[in-house]
Formats: C-alpha cells, structure tokens, sequence
C-alpha cells in the first residue's frame, strides 16, 4: 500500500512542478517577469547547467559546454535511476517513513527536472524573442539530452547596499534571495532538509 502512496506523491509533485513550467514556457518570453508581491515574481529563466546556473564546462575548463551538458544529463540519468533503486529497496524493506518521505521529495525534484534537460529542447521552440510552442512546426530549439531546465519562482525579499564594513563585499549592492529556482527545485531541497534534521530517524542506528 506504501508503494501506491509513494507513486502517488512522486507523480502529484511530477504534475505540479511540469504543469507550472509548461505554462511558463508557453505563456512567457525569457526574460519577462510578472510582480505577484512586492517580495515575489513569475520571472522566466533558463539553466543550462547546475544549482545555481553553474555549468560544468566552468569546473572542467577543458570540456566545451555541449559536451559539458551532455555528460551532466547523463550523470543526472545514472543519478535518478540510483535514487529510484534506493527509494524502491528502502519501500520494500519497510524502511522508515522520514527516509522513504525525502526521498519521495528527492526523485520526484530530480526528475522532474531531468525531464526538462532531457527533452524540453525537442519539445519546444525557442524562448528568446517569442513565447514558445509545444510541437512546433520548425522543431525544438535543440537535441535530445539538451534541454534548459526551467525556473520561475524568484523571492526578492530584500534590495540595497551592504554596510562598508562587511569584509569584501561591503558596499556592493545585494539582492536576497537571488536565486530564481521551480518547484521540483524545492521538492529537492525538502528531501535534503529533511533528511538533515531527521538523519537519526532516517538512518537508526542497527
């Protein structure tokens, strides 16, 4: 019965955070941005790398991005079956339900946004100057295992200038929260937090 609520959940967050980026991504050109309160937007952007935008081309300096891209989609397909094997052993080994939970979070988060590097370039068409379309006529903006995974949820709680007394950043201005992040970031970062705090009842000592 576990199994069927832990396919439930996955599938809902699954729902939620593609159904928000497709909306997103055919509604919106890159770039625009929609004011819902003064601490948050609707502000569509595209990474094509890492957390946080960084792309493994700028660790590994020798690797160009296409390559730097593919590889990081491929990890993250070996990294999404591994998660999914764990998750499926700890259900069948009746595990306990904080492990189980987080990483319900966690895959569905991973692949959630796997999708999108994987097959939003052959899905859609370009965002730059345009809304895109689903299934255009022209075809995608790229290959398979090229996509840009999307964000939209950006939370700036706070704009200004640091105090001059903050050691090598004082003066500069700041925005907090920076990041422009989606849901299945989030559901991601739900796992890892509960997975932090709970670590002794998700890991029990044997």
């Amino acid at each position: 019965m576990f199994l069927k609520k832990a396919t439930f959940f996955i599938i809902l967050i699954l729902l939620i955070d593609q159904i928000s980026k497709i909306y997103v991504k055919t509604h919106f050109v890159l770039g625009e941005d929609i004011q819902v309160f003064n601490w948050f937007k609707i502000y569509f952007v595209e990474n094509k790398g890492m957390a946080w935008g960084t792309k493994l081309s700028d660790i590994f300096t020798f690797i160009d991005e296409r390559t730097a891209k593919t590889s990081l989609t491929i990890f993250r397909l070996f990294a999404i079956v591994g998660i999914g094997y764990w998750l499926q052993q700890t259900l069948k080994k009746q595990g306990p339900n904080v492990l189980v939970i987080a990483l319900i979070f966690v895959f569905a988060g991973a692949l959630g946004n796997i999708i999108d590097s994987v097959l939003y370039g052959v899905l859609f068409n370009d965002s730059k100057t345009q809304v895109a379309s689903f299934l255009a006529t022209e075809g995608g903006y790229d290959t398979l295992l090229h996509g840009n995974v999307v964000d939209m949820l950006y939370f700036p709680l706070w704009k200004g200038y640091l105090p001059e007394w903050i050691p090598y950043i004082g003066g500069q201005y700041f925005t907090f929260f920076e990041p422009v992040f989606n849901i299945a970031d989030i559901a991601i970062s739900i796992g890892f937090v509960i997975l932090i705090f709970w670590n002794k009842k998700a890991f029990p000592s044997q």
